[in-house]
């Protein structure tokens, strides 16, 4: 216990943004241990935007993986308050590739987010943005549930576009940087590109746990920077609206429903299995390696969870034994 309200000294420091409670939140120490148990390397947990618990390292950059996904959403909810695009629309208004086809040409922007526009892709393997766009269907649209990075590609081609016709550049990285990271004072460690050379919209962003809890604040709070919305209220509140195809998932977040989904991705976490028993509310921006964001506005909580991602046990099958239930249901019994 000595050893964590040290850390909280050097807090100040390190998150100069943040409002620091000298009394560490109860449990800390055992969160900590259990995220460390297994793989952990960064936990971070904000109370009312006040710091109640971290471990030794939040300040170095590490990959969210598929945490990037969520946000690619908040992107989507600023360029619907850009007037950029609705989520309603179809993705063939853009892509003049789409027209003709009698299935591509249904696709909606909203149901690319849901992951239900009928692609099929390797998790872990993204195409660039034409060859995801060129790539055949596997299902109708709005049909299935089919966790990839070919949509968030593909929705990365039509944000592309929509800027360029917008006179506002090419590139949605530097977008969302100037619309939402830099405006919440996000410093952001790095973002791969894909085999284009075009920023990768399903995996490649780099942060510090301290850096992302800046985005979960900034989602708990409703999309707002000092009272001011920087995105569309109506569009955020979107994005934590599941589809009939899986309940568990809005449009990039994950969310506590029960769902029928039988996908490898939506069953490596127990969220949906103790949907009943989690806060209604939560959201989740989860990565690969048991990389987590969690924001739960009903308990005003902003949690980070960072750790080390084992690539030949993932390539082998091994299913992790992280519990999200587990570590959520264990400090809110604390608190």
């Amino acid at each position: 216990m000595k050893r964590t309200i040290l850390l909280f000294a050097a807090a100040l420091a390190a998150l100069p943004a943040l409002a620091a409670d000298p009394a560490p939140l109860p449990g800390c120490d055992k969160a900590i241990a259990y995220s460390e148990s297994h793989g952990g390397v960064a936990l971070l947990i904000l109370e009312d935007g006040k710091l109640r618990c971290r471990s030794a390292d939040i300040e170095t950059p590490r990959e969210l993986w598929s945490g990037t996904k969520s946000l690619v959403g908040l992107m989507a909810a600023a360029a619907v308050q850009d007037r950029l695009l609705t989520l309603d629309e179809r993705a063939s208004d853009t892509l003049a590739e789409w027209k003709n086809d009698p299935e591509k040409s249904r696709i909606t922007l909203r149901q690319l987010l849901s992951m239900t526009g009928g692609q099929a892709s390797t998790v872990g393997r993204p195409q660039g943005y034409l060859d995801s766009l060129n790539a055949p269907l596997s299902a109708l649209p709005g049909s299935k549930f089919q966790y990839g990075p070919a949509p968030m590609q593909i929705f990365g081609e039509v944000m592309r576009r929509k800027l360029v016709a917008e006179g506002n550049g090419d590139n949605p990285r530097l977008y969302v940087e100037r619309r939402i990271l830099g405006p919440i004072g996000v410093n952001v460690g790095g973002w791969r590109n894909g085999p284009d050379g075009e920023p990768l919209m399903p995996q490649g962003l780099v942060l510090a746990a301290a850096e992302w809890a800046k985005i979960g604040e900034f989602v708990r709070l409703g999309g707002k920077q000092d009272g001011k919305p920087l995105v569309d209220a109506v569009a955020l509140g979107e994005l934590f609206k599941s589809s009939d195809a899986n309940p568990a998932y809005g449009l990039t977040w994950w969310l506590p429903r029960a769902t029928l989904a039988t996908d490898p991705v939506t069953r490596s976490t127990d969220i949906a299995a103790h949907a009943a028993e989690l806060p209604a509310d939560m959201v989740v921006a989860a990565g690969a390696g048991d990389q987590r964001l969690y924001v739960i506005p009903s308990r005003r909580l902003t949690i980070v969870r960072q750790a080390k991602l084992d690539l030949a046990a993932l390539a082998g099958g091994k299913k992790s034994d992280w519990s999200d239930w587990r570590f959520i249901s264990m400090l809110l019994n604390q608190i």
